[in-house]
C-alpha cells in the first residue's frame, strides 16, 4: 500500500532519519514507538505531505485515502452542532442530498420523465454511499466516544479541547480512509471511550498507524510494532508485550555479536602494534590493518531504561488517618456530582481514581485538596498532613525563563545541588540538559520537570491528576519507579492502565453520586465489574455502572413550591403532549420511508420511487416543525 525507501529528514542540523525503510501493507496495525524526539509525529506528517523528506521516497498508491488525527486538530472551532461537524465526514453523500432537494423543489413546477430519472439516479448514488444511514453511524460513534444523546445538537465552540478532539476522532472514522494516521488518540479519552475505540478499530477494514505511550492501548490494537531509533524504522511481528521479549533476544544476540567482534579486533590491534615494525611480519600486519578499516562495526546494546535513583524525605512522619471527608454533597447550581459521600484515607493508601470523564474525579481531587469547598459536609486532614497537588495546569506555573536547574532550586527541597542534578538525571535531564530554558521545552519535558518538582517537595501526601499525560514510556518506567520507592500516601487520576496496574493497590470510582473503594489491583477491579455486568445481563437488571436517578426526596428538596399553572400554561401543557405524540408517530413514519428509499428494488419502478421519496421529505418537513414547537412551548 505504501513503501517508504531510503527516507532521509532533517530538522536543521539534527537527523530524524537516516536511509529509513518501511513497508506498509492493507489491514497492517502498526504501533509506532520510541522515545520522544524521536521523529514519530514527524513521519506521519511526512505520509501525509506535511513535511518533505530530504531524501529517498515515499511510494502510495493512487487509490490510497488518509485520515490524520494529531494535536493541532485542538483548535477547530466551530458554531455548528457536533453531530453536524462529524458528518462533514460525508462530503459527497451531503452534495448528493443537496441535488435531491433542489430536484424535488423542481418537481413541484416540472414533473417529466428525465427529472425522475435525474432523481432515481442521484437517489440511487445516495444510497450506496450510504446516505440515509450516515446520521445513524455519526450518532452512533459520537455516543461511542463518551457524549450523551442530548449534547449531539450542542455547537462545537461550547465544548473543551479535549471534547473537540473526540469530534474530529469521530469524523475521521467515519471517512473510513484506508490508512489510519492517530497521533496519541487517547489523550483525551476516558477509560470507557478508550475501550470503545479499541472495539472499534478491531474490526476496522483499514490499515492503522497508532502512535501513543499506551502500552495496554497497543496491546489491544496493533499487530506490528516498528520502534523509531538510530533514525531507522525497526519493525517487529507483533504487538507491544511481542516487541519487550523480542527487542531482549534481538539485544543478547547483539551483545554477544558486539563481544565477539571487539575481542577479535583487540587481538588485530595487539598483532599489528607487535609486529607492523617487524619486516618479516610488517606485510600481514598492513594486511590486518586493512581489514579492520573495512570492517562494519556492530555497535553496543543502549544502556538500560534510566533508573530513579534518589530517595524521598519527609520532614514529618503523618498520623494513621491522612484525610475524612463525611455526608460530602458538592452541587455546582442545580447540577449534583456528589451527594452525602464519605471518603477515608490511611497513611500508605496507594489509591488510583478512575471512570468516564465527568463523572466528577478532578472535582473531588480539588475537594480532598481543600482547594474548592463542598457544598455540604466536613473535610477533616490528618495530623502531620503535607500535601503536594500536580495538575496539568501547573505546567503553566513554571518559570518559562528560568533554567531546569535553577527551576528545581527554587523549589525550595534544601537539597544541593548535585542532589538535584540526579534527581533531574532519573527524569532524563542528563549532562547539559539541565540548563535548558524552560520556554524552549516540549509538553512532556515541562511534564517531567513539574513532576520532579512535585516528587520533591517533601510532601507525604501527593494528589496526582493525570500524570502521565505526554510522557513516553521511559518517562511513565520512571514515575512508576518513583511512586514504588514513595512510602507515603497517594492518589492518581489515570487512564494509562498499565500504570494504574503497577502503582494502586486500591481503586476508587464513582458510582450513584458517591465515591466508592475496590480494595484491590486494577486487573482485580476490572475482572469484577467484568463478573457484576454478566450477573446483571442474567438476572435481566440494568448495568450497575448505569447513572440512577437522584433519590425523589432531594428533587423535591431542591424544587420550587409547586404553582396551580395559569390557563395559558394548562393550555400550552396540552398541546405539548399532542405535540410528543405527533413527533413520536412522525418520526415512526420517517423510519419506514427510510426503509423503502434503502430497499434497491425501488429504483426499477419510478411512479414508487417518487411516491416514496415525496412522502419521506414531507414526513422529514413536518417533523422539524414539529420540533420547533415542542421547543417554545417546553420554554413556556
Amino acid at each position: 500500500m505504501i513503501s517508504i525507501n531510503d527516507l532521509d529528514f532533517h530538522f536543521g542540523s539534527r537527523t530524524l532519519y537516516d536511509g529509513a525503510n518501511l513497508h506498509i501493507k492493507p489491514k497492517d496495525k502498526i504501533g509506532l514507538i520510541g522515545l520522544n524526539g524521536q521523529g514519530k509525529s514527524t513521519l506521519l506528517r511526512i505520509l501525509v505531505g506535511e513535511y518533505k523528506p530530504d531524501g529517498g521516497s515515499i511510494s502510495m498508491g493512487k487509490e490510497v485515502t488518509l485520515g490524520f488525527l494529531n494535536q493541532d486538530l485542538l483548535s477547530y472551532d466551530s458554531h455548528e452542532p457536533i453531530l453536524i461537524v462529524a458528518m462533514q465526514a460525508f462530503g459527497e453523500a451531503l452534495a448528493l442530498q443537496k441535488q435531491i432537494d433542489e430536484t424535488l423543489l423542481e418537481f413541484e413546477t416540472n414533473y417529466t420523465d428525465d427529472l425522475v430519472d435525474k432523481l432515481a439516479d442521484l437517489q440511487e448514488r445516495f444510497e450506496a454511499l450510504g446516505g440515509y444511514t450516515m446520521q445513524a453511524r455519526t450518532e452512533e460513534i459520537l455516543e461511542g466516544l463518551g457524549f450523551t444523546t442530548e449534547e449531539l445538537q450542542k455547537p462545537l465552540k461550547l465544548f473543551s479541547g479535549g471534547w473537540r478532539m473526540r469530534v474530529m476522532l469521530a469524523k475521521i472514522l467515519l471517512q473510513q480512509p484506508s490508512l489510519l494516521l492517530l497521533d496519541e488518540p487517547t489523550n483525551h479519552l476516558d477509560l470507557p471511550s478508550i475501550k470503545w475505540i479499541e472495539n472499534y478499530l478491531a474490526g476496522y477494514e483499514g490499515a492503522v498507524i497508532i502512535v501513543s505511550h499506551d502500552r495496554e492501548f497497543l496491546d489491544r490494537t496493533t499487530n506490528t510494532t516498528v520502534e523509531v531509533t538510530g533514525g531507522k524504522l525497526v519493525p517487529y511481528a507483533g504487538n507491544y508485550s511481542y516487541y519487550m521479549v523480542e527487542k531482549e533476544e534481538r539485544n543478547e544476540i547483539q551483545k554477544g555479536a558486539f563481544e565477539n567482534q571487539q575481542a577479535a579486533i583487540r587481538q588485530a590491534e595487539r598483532f599489528i602494534e607487535r609486529f607492523k615494525a617487524k619486516a618479516s611480519k610488517a606485510k600481514q600486519a598492513q594486511s590486518r590493518q586493512k581489514a579492520l578499516d573495512k570492517m562494519d562495526r556492530i555497535e553496543d546494546v543502549a544502556p538500560e531504561a534510566a533508573k530513579v535513583n534518589f530517595s524521598f524525605r519527609f520532614s514529618v512522619q503523618p498520623g494513621r488517618h491522612i484525610l475524612r471527608m463525611e455526608h460530602v454533597t458538592k452541587k455546582y447550581d442545580e447540577k449534583t456530582i456528589f451527594r452525602d459521600t464519605n471518603v477515608h484515607i490511611e497513611r500508605g493508601d496507594k489509591i488510583a481514581l478512575i471512570g468516564a470523564n465527568g463523572k466528577g474525579k478532578s472535582t473531588l481531587m480539588r475537594l480532598v485538596a481543600g482547594t474548592e469547598a463542598p457544598t455540604a459536609g466536613n473535610h477533616q486532614l490528618g495530623h502531620n498532613v503535607i500535601m503536594a497537588f500536580y495538575a496539568q495546569h501547573q505546567l503553566e506555573s513554571l518559570r518559562i525563563e528560568n533554567e531546569i536547574l535553577q527551576e528545581m532550586i527554587e523549589a525550595g527541597s534544601k537539597r544541593n545541588e548535585m542532589e538535584l542534578r540526579t534527581v533531574l538525571g532519573s527524569f532524563l535531564f542528563t549532562g547539559d540538559q539541565v540548563f535548558k530554558k524552560i520556554k524552549v521545552l516540549s509538553g512532556g519535558e515541562k511534564s517531567r520537570v513539574a513532576l520532579a518538582k512535585t516528587l520533591i517537595s517533601e510532601a507525604n501526601f501527593l494528589l496526582l491528576d493525570e500524570p502521565t499525560n505526554h510522557l513516553d514510556m521511559q518517562s511513565v518506567n520512571i514515575l512508576i519507579q518513583a511512586l514504588d520507592q514513595f512510602e507515603g500516601t497517594f492518589i492518581v487520576i489515570s487512564h494509562d492502565r498499565f500504570f494504574v496496574e503497577n502503582v494502586a493497590t486500591k481503586i476508587w470510582y464513582i458510582e450513584d453520586y458517591q465515591l466508592k473503594e475496590y480494595p484491590g489491583t486494577y486487573a482485580e477491579y476490572e475482572q469484577w465489574q467484568e463478573d457484576r455486568e454478566k450477573e446483571a445481563k442474567k438476572n435481566g437488571l440494568p448495568s450497575p455502572s448505569a447513572p440512577k436517578p437522584l433519590p425523589k426526596e432531594e428533587k423535591k428538596a431542591d424544587a420550587s413550591p409547586a404553582k396551580t399553572p395559569s390557563p395559558d400554561q394548562k393550555k400550552a401543557l396540552k398541546e405539548l403532549a399532542e405535540v410528543e405524540k405527533k413527533i413520536d408517530e412522525r418520526e415512526k413514519e420517517l423510519a419506514q420511508y427510510e426503509a423503502q428509499l434503502a430497499d434497491p428494488q425501488i429504483y426499477q419502478n419510478a411512479a414508487q420511487l417518487k411516491d416514496a421519496t415525496l412522502k419521506f421529505e414531507q414526513v422529514k418537513k413536518e417533523l422539524a416543525q414539529l420540533n420547533d414547537r415542542w421547543e417554545m412551548l417546553a420554554e413556556m
